[in-house]
């Protein structure tokens, strides 16, 4: 069995395998290392000012002559900034999140640039298909960062997913293993998303202290909180302990605001405040026990959904 296909406008890629566009983690030199070993590699808009962005792609497109794209957060308080930068610098994929669809997939279409969207139920794929996106991935809970109010897992959502809509559909959350890559191309995802795996590479902006203490978590080290804002896979430290013990007493929108504060991502994943950070990771890091580089990560992701396809055959 050979690896799914993405048959999507701009994605001439080897593998159906894409980074995600993870805050203080995708900077051009993940996201070009991604695309040059065969995936597609985005940038994460979400954690950059518009100049800092423009610097990225063009950054991007000196280390790559392969497809790339951009991650956008639709809620960026700069969003109209940003998607000007992105067409003026010829950036011809866009993935969106965090926001309605409908607000500028024709826009960017218009543009000639193919537009995925990020849902976290079939309810909202369905509105995606109806906005005209060209692709949806399917986010379950277990991906780190913000999640979907459903709490709905991977394996459940990429099924209900398939069965709403036709368009080509990616499936992401808690997939970071050749094994997960065949699992989810048997539930009916065409491609995947892979975001805490690539974020713990030597690629990766994040800092390696981040990266680190990452490595040592096991089962149960993450959970998703902050649910009265948007609800967020955290990592076990000293922060994420307030949060679990405001959230348990009661805490209202405005005291869990005040609690979070601003910069507490940054302060964790980018700086490396691995007590007062937000420290945001995925599950699939209780799999993860060392730092590759992204070329060793996509080889040992190819080879063993070969060998999962192999043992497949085998039953």
């Amino acid at each position: 069995m050979k690896l799914p296909t993405l048959n999507i406008a701009n994605l001439d890629i080897k593998y159906p395998i894409i980074q995600g566009g993870m805050v203080w983690c995708s900077g051009w030199r993940l996201a070009s290392a991604v695309s040059n070993a065969g995936g597609l590699g985005l940038l994460g808009a979400g954690s950059m000012h518009p100049d800092v962005l423009r610097d990225h792609i063009q950054k991007c497109k000196l280390a790559t002559t392969k497809p790339f794209g951009v991650n956008v957060p639709l809620m960026y308080p700069q969003i109209e900034e940003i998607m000007n930068i992105i067409v003026e610098e010829g950036v011809k994929i866009v993935f969106t999140s965090a926001g309605n669809p409908k607000t500028w997939t024709s826009w960017l279409k218009e543009k000639g640039i193919t537009v995925v969207h990020v849902v976290s139920s079939a309810k909202f794929a369905l509105k995606c298909q109806e906005a005209g996106v060209d692709a949806v991935v399917a986010e379950g809970f277990e991906a780190g960062g913000h999640n979907g109010r459903e709490e709905t897992t991977t394996l459940c959502l990429i099924p209900a997913v398939r069965k709403a809509i036709s368009l080509p559909l990616i499936a992401a959350g808690g997939i970071g293993t050749g094994e997960a890559i065949l699992a989810a191309s048997v539930l009916g995802a065409d491609g995947v998303q892979i975001g805490s795996r690539f974020a713990l590479t030597e690629e990766s902006s994040a800092h390696n202290d981040f990266k680190d203490y990452c490595l040592t978590l096991k089962e149960g080290d993450t959970k998703l909180l902050l649910k009265k804002l948007a609800p967020t896979r955290l990592a076990k430290n000293a922060f994420r302990d307030l949060v679990e013990d405001a959230e348990n007493k009661g805490a209202s929108v405005e005291e869990m605001r005040d609690l979070l504060g601003k910069g507490r991502a940054k302060k964790g994943i980018f700086e490396g405040d691995l007590d007062e950070g937000e420290l945001e990771i995925g599950q699939v890091t209780a799999l993860i026990d060392q730092k590759n580089t992204v070329a060793e990560v996509m080889a040992e992701l190819v080879e063993d959904f070969k060998a999962a396809c192999q043992k497949e055959n085998n039953w």
